[in-house]
């Protein structure tokens, strides 16, 4: 169990690099990476390679392996520490000469170790009768992992054509998602109130959408001020602000599928979510890397592929020519790891609940910071659509009252079970 004292400091270091993930990769969208000295500033190009910004992610969620390493030598190192246990009569047993210098007494008498590892118990089941997910099973996992290479890959293009903030807020549209997938493939059932929560998260995301829109101007995506005219940029901004918002709403539903799918396998399937992260990590760095060589040979080295998202020799090129890229995405792959660590960290000492209420908290440090950073502007339309966001997003979780009483089960108060933790609620980006 997770020391009490500890919450508040796992809390903050979720939100802190949860929020450096995003304005980190919005801050490498931002860097000129060629002719950046040119007068005509359609002539300069930016960081615009949402599949390597993919591949960063998986390289950081292969990084929960080193936590699984250090746990399992923590682990081994303890138990080598440990007295040989008291065996009837009061006394300890001593080695064998056949046993080498590598095996222990507990490793001789499996039935002497009161161990938890499910690695020490290959043939039981959990308490709730699942088996523990290992052997080729473990491939069932790359079925999310593509679901994340496509949602996470929309997303970034999409980052590249609106304000951090937005960017964030419309993400929230993965509750509707979920909550309908989960009623057509996993047979829940949503009572009405958490309807109406799904209802309000649609009519944020779509304010949210609107002021991107409205205020398209404002935002600022790697251009510097005085490079253009007012009236040449509002209008293709405000497009890009529509696409952008579109493109991360339709990503959605593949998150949404990416955690109904994971959600499935751990319903008959048990392994400790810091595995399933790696595991995922794992394939999807496999897929998308093989999907980037067979992109950039189809499309990325011809002449209308030039420059564009599936160059892969272009893209990564920029990763290792460039030092304000290079930098920003070591420090990507260092936040999306403590990102998922810390996020199921906070799950397992309080609750999945809570962790959804600080998530979304962290949409509104995401929009300050980019306020600070002169990435955009004030607009009261885009506070009205996050203030209604957070409401139904609190209100389809359990953590605030319904407003009717018709809304309720018939059963009278909604009920604030904790869900069982589906690894497929760790953020990515």
């Amino acid at each position: 169990m997770t020391n009490r004292s500890l919450i508040p400091v796992l809390v903050t270091m979720m939100l802190v690099t949860g929020v450096c993930n995003t304005i980190l990769n919005k801050y490498q969208d931002l860097q000129c990476v060629r002719n950046c000295d040119s007068p005509d500033p359609k002539a300069r190009m930016y960081f615009e390679q949402p599949v390597i910004q993919t591949v960063q992610m998986f390289i950081g969620e292969m990084g929960c392996w080193i936590v699984v390493l250090l746990s399992y030598v923590y682990r081994r190192f303890t138990a080598s520490r440990r007295p040989a246990p008291l065996l009837a009569g009061g006394y300890r047993r001593v080695r064998n000469d056949d046993m080498d210098d590598t095996t222990s007494i507990e490793d001789e008498d499996q039935t002497l170790v009161d161990s938890d590892d499910p690695a020490s118990k290959p043939l039981l089941a959990t308490e709730d009768g699942r088996q523990y997910l290992r052997g080729w099973k473990v491939f069932y996992l790359a079925a999310p992992a593509c679901c994340d290479i496509t949602a996470t890959t929309l997303m970034n293009v999409g980052l590249l054509l609106v304000a951090a903030s937005i960017y964030q807020m419309t993400r929230g549209a993965v509750v509707l998602f979920v909550g309908l997938f989960s009623v057509l493939f996993l047979h829940r059932r949503l009572y009405l109130y958490k309807w109406l929560g799904l209802f309000l998260v649609m009519l944020g995301v779509g304010l949210v959408g609107l002021a991107g829109a409205l205020f398209g101007g404002d935002q600022k995506h790697g251009l510097p001020d005085g490079d253009v005219s007012a009236e040449e940029s509002v209008a293709p901004d405000a497009v890009r602000a529509i696409i952008g918002v579109l493109l991360i709403a339709f990503a959605q539903i593949f998150t949404a599928s990416q955690f109904v799918l994971e959600e499935w396998i751990l319903e008959r399937y048990a392994m400790d979510p810091l595995n399933v992260v790696g595991w995922e990590g794992i394939f999807g760095f496999l897929v998308t890397v093989t999907a980037q060589i067979i992109l950039h040979l189809a499309i990325g080295r011809t002449e209308a592929g030039r420059y564009g998202y599936f160059d892969a020799i272009e893209g990564w090129r920029q990763v290792f020519t460039n030092g304000e890229v290079a930098l920003a995405s070591i420090f990507i792959m260092i936040s999306i790891g403590g990102f998922n660590f810390f996020g199921i960290s906070v799950t397992r000492a309080v609750s999945a609940t809570s962790r959804s209420t600080i998530d979304t908290s962290r949409t509104l440090f995401i929009w300050l910071v980019s306020l600070a950073l002169g990435w955009e502007t004030f607009k009261w339309l885009q506070v009205v659509g996050f203030a209604i966001l957070v409401y139904g997003t609190f209100l389809f979780n359990d953590i605030v009252r319904p407003p009717l009483k018709a809304c309720l089960p018939e059963t009278a108060t909604p009920p604030n079970r904790e869900r069982r933790l589906s690894v497929a609620s760790v953020e990515h980006i």
